[in-house]
């Protein structure tokens, strides 16, 4: 993959001294580049990371440390670079704002300091576009509130065997919202939808009809876990796959391939 990894702009990477998140930054750069992968680290021009490097500040426009101006020019020139990677794998504050600029563009954004009122509103702006990474388990357990989903989701075809009837009474037994993205085409499916399923909706259960993969990406990473209660042995399941790729969890039953791609307790 090509990888864009930014580190924020004020000291080099790795540190000659102080920098526990540069220190980070190098470490995650250099394996990358090992493990093969076409690797652009933009950071301070001193740094001396053996990967690709780019700089977008001079040296002396980005002291003193922690300057906000600073800090938002580093992250808008740096995505004019990263656009053209794959992914972009983010440890700056006013990056995750900025990339919401390049909407379709993968975006991971490591939060390398507490979750408090200012970055619960900046890494907020990441719901629905990209992932959010905490640097412990200490850290993601003080994960602000309202910052992840807040609905569980469904992605399938409007046919009884994949258990969106079960999944709405689950769903408002738990008393969660539920959007339902559905494929209905065939004349069964139809059917199957105005019968048993459109008397269902409402009250929290929302029927989105069927999603473009822009669409797709948008209802999983924003959701609370994808609802996969399938009442048939599902030879594989892409929808757990595409789910667990974007970081949420899946609830469903252990029929089929689910008990291979969903890790019980852990995905």
């Amino acid at each position: 993959m090509r990888i864009a990894v930014i580190a924020p702009p004020y000291l080099p990477v790795p540190p000659p001294a102080y920098g526990g998140t540069e220190a980070v930054v190098d470490a995650l750069a250099r394996g990358l580049h090992a493990a093969g992968h076409d690797v652009l680290l933009i950071a301070h021009p001193d740094s001396t990371c053996p990967v690709p490097t780019a700089s977008v500040l001079p040296a002396d426009e980005v002291v003193p440390m922690g300057r906000a101006a600073a800090e938002l020019a580093h992250a808008v020139l740096a995505y004019r670079l990263a656009a053209a990677y794959d992914v972009v794998s983010d440890h700056t504050i006013g990056g995750p704002v900025h990339a919401a600029q390049y909407p379709g563009l993968p975006v991971v954004a490591t939060n390398h300091n507490p979750f408090s009122v200012t970055r619960e509103a900046i890494y907020s702006t990441m719901v629905g576009r990209g992932s959010i990474v905490a640097i412990s388990q200490s850290h993601a357990d003080t994960f602000p509130d309202g910052i992840g989903g807040e609905a569980l989701a469904m992605l399938t075809r409007m046919t009884p065997d994949k258990g969106i009837e079960r999944a709405i009474r689950l769903a408002r037994r738990a008393g969660v919202p539920l959007r339902i993205a559905a494929k209905i085409r065939a004349a069964a499916e139809h059917e199957y939808f105005a019968d048993v399923i459109e008397p269902l909706l409402g009250e929290g259960i929302e029927f989105l009809g069927e999603v473009d993969a822009a669409g797709k990406r948008d209802l999983l990473a924003g959701s609370l876990a994808l609802l996969n209660p399938i009442e048939w042995d599902e030879p594989f399941g892409m929808a757990m796959v595409e789910a667990l790729a974007c970081g949420t969890p899946v609830v469903g039953t252990p029929r089929g391939a689910a008990p291979e791609i969903v890790v019980d307790g852990v995905t």
